[in-house]
């Protein structure tokens, strides 16, 4: 009785505090764990708990975003992993004996324990992975310094033993780690053991009793944990489709993977101490023990930077003034570089001008100042390295070329001074930061820029970083809807209602499920969607798979693991186990080394280019105002140039008709969501057609490269250093201030913004109010001009080239494309544009790539593009071709190897023409077992050394040798089946065009594909050609409909055959077919706004046999074009009005030459709105009423924003435009515009 009042007291007297989780899986744990962290920290505050443990399986990739977190709000993190012990030695890989392995929780207690935790965790997943990332005895012995173990779940050594009814040798194993580990080892009992757990497991109490045994025999100390891998009971079900998922289970699975027995959530502490205060009280104050003993301090925001090998006699400090004041001479003063490397630093400087000198010492002191001398020589050394050996750079990207030691050093291509890039965009003067240097290299050779770090800074020094895949949006209502057995169709129309992501930003499926009309309706009406959706939100955002940083790559001083753990990644990658941003956080020096395709397409067109045309041309000296290369650009013919080559941009840039390379910059920066709406404005602006304008005169020199339209981010940083007085560290923390939206920061800086802008800038305070005030929206359409111009200049160097080589540009970017059958398409019609023929392969003419014809305009198809012929098989036919070129198909077949060329490789070559010159297609196919054969036969014999006993009887040998008789095929195959291999092997047509001997029929009895536009909306029309794409869909009724694909020789364009049409033809909807349709041109949207393309929806579909075409007689008439309808007349004319009237929109104030007059001006040249999804239906019922138009006009003009226009034309309201402006849709705009058109006419929403 006395001892029953005792243990009631204990019970009484813990509190929530005194019990601590210590095994927790988050969702790190990939596909077992679904708690995220923040949740899981909340939690835990939530329940009164002060600390807390993330024992992840196999991998500490979640550690610093809890110990961040946890830190943050006020909870101590406990930072550990849940690994894997090898059921024998990490290193044994034994089917039959090594795939067991067991689980242990190991807790740091301090950091040397957190080094060692990484250097298991590393080791195990370098050195022990064997389906698991496995440590053993042997590590741990070496490496148990400062580190708490626990005995682990029942698949820990101890668990399974204990199941097994084999207590000696639980026994054995507790004394072992008791041994090693001494009190920092316990025995880990776990709740979903004890009688009162809601889900009591039998197994489990049986090893709880085992543990409590050999706690009392061997006086090892015991903890409770709950195994937690989910937040709360609510989300049991939902990890139950996480294992599935998993382990690519049903859930209807009876003998599927499944925890569902019992819980393991993160259990509330009141149950713990119910369920074990009165009995064993210390197996809960144990673990707030545990947790006090734990106490690791993660030191953040270091600056980790590799020593950089110097000459002897050099420090950083004076190497990098050295190199920069040579690279400067070069750079500015057209000095060789090996007349710079004899000059002093002291005979350099007084040669610069004034502006270099001064920029190159702020610089240079910045850096000195921030410890970034050594980050620079690093930088350099690889990049110089790699130029040295051919490898094609890019020019920058990024605010780094901002700075002009960069551009000294050769890191950069651009001069920042001449185009007015801003190192304070870089580095800022007034905080350190570290810097970040994004480097594109040409893709092909990216990996032996990171083995020369590697070996120049050591293989354990260097690494690629993590990335992780998440389940977001569709993929978790995939995923869901797979485990619960939805049926394809009904998963993937549920997938496609949810919304693709936002400006990149994923939209939570909460979030989706009540704002999105669709996605709304099927979760409210339809119990299966309502139960994939449920599932997919507590899944949506949970780590499905490590990947590796497309780009990041990390240096670090000393051993890697020192600072970071590493796992195994993909295709035996080494990469970091933290991903891009906390390695960042970390200290560590992050480089982004980003395999461009463009680069290696300008390194392999200079390489044509040197070897056809004998000239060598070097990048980082082109000049940048070549007259041909901006005809190209004023004309269009941008197909292959990079940045520049999308439908719109190359109808932007034929109305802008670039003269200057400031003009591609801002159009790289301006040809995005947002800021597309100024481009017009910036074309009639720079053709004199509008006025420029300024809100002050203090902002000119900022806005007038781009004729007053504030594009850039680096203008508002320079007009408030020039308009405010601001320095250049206060002009980027203004950037970095109204970028992120730090209101708090914000409203720092405004004193000194507005009191600048009057002081220093003479401005009235209400403009530098209005100005300040309109900064956020700026900053939403203001792009990073340093980043605009590098790829700018990647774009100038391609058109550069296509421009002057165009042969062999197209043929480096074919190259490049030849396993893109799409791109390949496009590639070679611009060719044909371009007066380029393109030449089937040829056995004795094509190489792997594709290749110029020297002087012929004509460029041959590379082998290795060809389906089914592998690289290694065309390094055959060319090894094979060095010591001539084939004579006949038994002469390929003797010199070529069978080993390396097999029957697959002869089929496509035959079939893609390229033994054309040999014989006929057909017969050779007929014959291709017999060619193989002696292929086979006579490199056999060749090889065994046999020689023919008639040899010796006469000087004839090649008489009496055995030849290959090609045989006539009885079948001949007609020139659509020859076409249709070319398609299947190349990926298109080349001999000829399947429509040729349609030609005649389609020109008379059809309308080219090139007048599928909006301007025939409405008009019924007849198209013909061959079906390249067919797309069925299952609507909501359950019937079928297609999106059909239609090419002829002019164009292509989309027919749409709705379920009724279908069902009738739906059968001979065959890719390849000839047919001729007839139907409704459809270029409206659901609004009923006129867009930008045409669709045909389809009335009728007639099927055009060879039989039709043999038959048909020419008419010698052509069908005319469609006439444009009046309502579509009407609203052209209607949208030329309110465009002309919008011209003003951005004209908002004139600058006038006296200053005082300018300064009058209340707003700006380039208005901001506020943000609003909504849009403004204006109700014109008479579109011919001028002067309505005119007060619509003013109206409009006074207020832009960011409110989208409809205009609703006629009484009938039958038409209606989306307007090419927008307004800012306030209280004020709308009564006007209600007083001129009615209150019926207008409609905000």
């Amino acid at each position: 009785m006395t001892s029953g009042g005792k243990e009631n007291k204990n019970s009484a007297v813990l509190k929530p505090s005194d019990f601590v989780h210590l095994h927790n899986h988050t969702f790190h744990s990939v596909l077992d764990g679904l708690t995220k962290i923040d949740d899981l920290v909340d939690k835990v505050s939530e329940f009164g708990m002060e600390a807390a443990a993330v024992t992840d399986h196999g991998t500490m990739s979640g550690i610093l975003d809890f110990y961040k977190t946890a830190k943050k709000a006020g909870v101590k993190p406990i930072l550990g992993i849940e690994t894997y012990v090898a059921a024998r030695s990490r290193f044994d890989r034994d089917p039959s004996k090594d795939k067991q392995r067991f689980h242990l929780t190991v807790l740091a207690m301090n950091n040397t324990g957190f080094h060692n935790l990484m250097r298991l965790s590393t080791q195990a997943n370098l050195e022990g992975f064997y389906y698991k990332p496995r440590i053993d005895h042997e590590l741990l012995e070496e490496l148990n310094e400062g580190l708490i173990v626990m005995s682990g779940c029942a698949s820990g050594e101890i668990g399974v033993a204990l199941r097994d009814d084999d207590y000696d040798k639980a026994r054995e194993i507790a004394k072992w780690y008791k041994s090693v580990l001494g009190d920092r080892y316990y025995l880990e009992l776990q709740d979903h053991g004890h009688p009162k757990s809601n889900t009591h497991w039998d197994v489990q109490a049986k090893i709880n009793d085992g543990l409590i045994k050999l706690s009392r025999e061997l006086d090892i100390e015991m903890v409770v944990t709950c195994d937690g891998h989910y937040l709360t009971h609510d989300y049991q079900d939902a990890h139950e489709i996480l294992l599935c998922v998993g382990t690519g289970a049903f859930l209807s699975d009876e003998k599927r993977m499944s925890l569902k027995d019992f819980e393991l959530h993160l259990t509330d502490p009141r149950d713990i101490i119910d369920h074990w205060g009165e009995e064993l009280p210390e197996v809960i104050t144990n673990t707030k023990k545990v947790a006090d003993r734990c106490n690791v301090e993660l030191d953040l925001g270091r600056i980790l930077i590799p020593k950089y090998p110097l000459p002897e006699g050099e420090n950083e400090h004076s190497y990098l003034l050295k190199l920069t004041y040579q690279g400067l001479i070069r750079r500015y003063n057209d000095v060789s570089a090996e007349e710079a490397k004899k000059l002093t630093v002291e005979q350099i400087i007084p040669q610069l001008s004034d502006d270099v000198r001064e920029r190159a010492e702020m610089e240079l002191g910045v850096m000195g100042n921030m410890g970034y001398e050594g980050y620079f020589l690093i930088v350099q050394d690889f990049i110089n390295w790699g130029k040295s050996r051919g490898i094609v750079f890019g020019p920058g990207r990024g605010s780094a070329a901002g700075s002009i030691i960069a551009y000294a050093l050769n890191i950069t291509d651009l001069d920042p001074l001449k185009y007015g890039l801003l190192f304070e965009r870089f580095l800022n003067p007034d905080r350190i930061s570290m810097p970040d240097i994004d480097v594109d290299i040409q893709d092909t050779r990216r990996d032996e820029v990171i083995e020369y770090c590697a070996k120049k800074y050591g293989e354990d020094h260097v690494s690629n970083i993590a990335t992780f895949g998440k389940m977001f949006g569709r993929m978790a209502v995939r995923d869901v809807a797979r485990v619960l057995q939805v049926p394809y169709a009904e998963s993937d129309r549920l997938a496609k209602l949810v919304p693709p992501p936002a400006q990149g930003r994923h939209i939570p499926l909460s979030v989706s499920i009540k704002e999105d009309a669709d996605l709304k309706n099927e979760y409210e009406n339809n119990p299966t969607a309502k139960e994939v959706l449920d599932y997919a939100i507590q899944l949506e955002g949970t780590i499905r798979s490590h990947g590796v940083h497309a780009c990041g790559v990390v240096i670090a001083p000393d051993k890697l693991v020192n600072y970071i753990p590493l796992e195994m990644a993909q295709k035996g990658v080494v990469a970091t186990q933290f991903p891009m941003t906390e390695v960042e956080e970390l200290g560590l020096l992050k480089m982004d080394f980003l395999g461009l395709s463009n680069l290696t397409i300008i390194n392999n067109a200079m390489r044509i280019i040197r070897k056809v045309y004998k000239d060598e041309i070097n990048l980082s000296t082109l000049s940048l105002e070549d007259e041909p290369t901006y005809e190209l650009f004023q004309r269009g013919d941008t197909t292959g140039v990079f940045q520049l080559e999308s439908a719109g941009m190359k109808r932007y840039l034929r109305g802008l008709k670039p003269t200057r390379f400031e003009d591609i910059i801002a159009m790289v920066a301006l040809y995005r969501p947002g800021p597309m709406q100024f481009i017009d404005s910036f074309i009639r602006r720079k053709h004199g057609e509008e006025e420029i304008t300024y809100l002050h005169e203090g902002m000119r020199n900022s806005l007038e490269n781009t004729y007053g339209i504030l594009v850039y981010q680096e203008q508002f940083m320079q007009i408030s250093k020039e308009w405010c007085g601001f320095t250049g560290g206060q002009a980027d923390t203004l950037r970095k201030a109204v970028g992120k939206k730090k209101m708090d920061l914000m409203m720092k800086i405004k004193p000194d913004f507005i009191e600048g802008a009057v002081k220093f800038g003479g401005a009235p305070r209400e403009i530098a109010e209005t100005f300040w005030d309109q900064l956020v929206e700026f900053a939403n359409y203001c792009f990073n001009k340093s980043h605009a111009a590098c790829y700018g200049l990647i774009a100038y160097w391609t058109a550069y080239l296509k421009a002057h080589y165009p042969d062999a540009f197209m043929a480096a970017l074919m190259t490049s494309d030849s396993d893109d059958v799409d791109r390949l398409a496009i590639e070679i019609a611009e060719c044909k544009h371009m007066n380029i023929e393109v030449l089937s392969p040829d056995v004795n003419e094509s190489f792997m790539e594709f290749a110029v014809v020297p002087g012929e305009r004509k460029i041959r198809f590379g082998m290795s593009a060809v389906k089914g012929v592998g690289v290694n098989a065309v390094e055959e036919v060319l090894r094979a071709r060095e010591s001539g070129k084939f004579t006949s198909v038994e002469d390929f077949a003797k010199r070529v190897s069978t080993s390396k060329f097999n029957r697959k490789a002869w089929e496509s070559l035959i079939k893609s023409g390229a033994f054309d010159q040999f014989g006929d297609r057909s017969d050779l196919l007929f014959n291709l077992d017999s060619i193989v054969a002696f292929a086979q036969k006579l490199q056999k014999e060749a090889a065994s050394g046999q020689a023919d006993l008639f040899g010796m009887l006469s000087e004839d040998n090649d008489s009496i040798k055995s030849t290959l008789q090609i045989q006539s095929s009885p079948a001949k195959h007609d020139d659509k089946e020859r076409l249709t291999w070319e398609r299947e092997l190349l990926g298109l047509y080349i001999s000829a065009h399947p429509l040729d001997k349609y030609e005649l029929y389609l020109s008379e009895q059809t309308q080219p594909l090139t007048q599928l536009i909006p301007e025939y909306d409405s008009r019924t029309m007849t198209i013909g050609g061959i079906i390249s794409t067919v797309r069925t869909i299952v609507t909501k009724s359950g019937t079928k409909m297609a999106f059909v694909g239609l090419e002829d020789k002019f164009g292509e364009g989309e027919v749409i055959i709705f379920p009724s049409l279908f069902e009738q033809i739906g059968a001979k909807l065959v890719q390849d077919n000839i047919v001729q349709v007839t139907g409704k041109n459809s270029a409206r949207d659901r609004s009923g706004n006129l867009g930008d393309e045409s669709k045909l929806i389809a009335d009728e579909v007639v099927f055009i046999s060879d039989e039709v075409i043999k038959d048909y007689e020419s008419t010698g008439q052509k069908i005319s074009a469609p006439k444009v309808s009046s309502k579509v007349k009407q609203e052209k004319r209607s949208a030329y009005r309110v465009q002309k009237m919008a011209s003003s929109t951005n004209n908002s104030v004139k600058t006038n030459n006296n200053s005082a007059k300018s300064t009058n001006q209340s707003a700006p040249s380039r208005p901001v709105p506020k943000m609003s999804d909504d849009k403004l239906f204006l109700h014109v019922k008479n579109p011919s009423d001028h002067d309505k138009l005119v007060n619509l006009k003013t109206l409009c003009s006074n207020s832009p924003g960011l409110n989208e226009v409809v205009l609703v034309l006629g009484e009938e309201k039958k038409s209606a435009m989306r307007m090419p402006f927008k307004v800012e849709a306030d209280d004020g705009l709308l009564n006007s515009l209600r007083a001129v058109l009615g209150e019926e006419c207008v409609v905000l929403k």
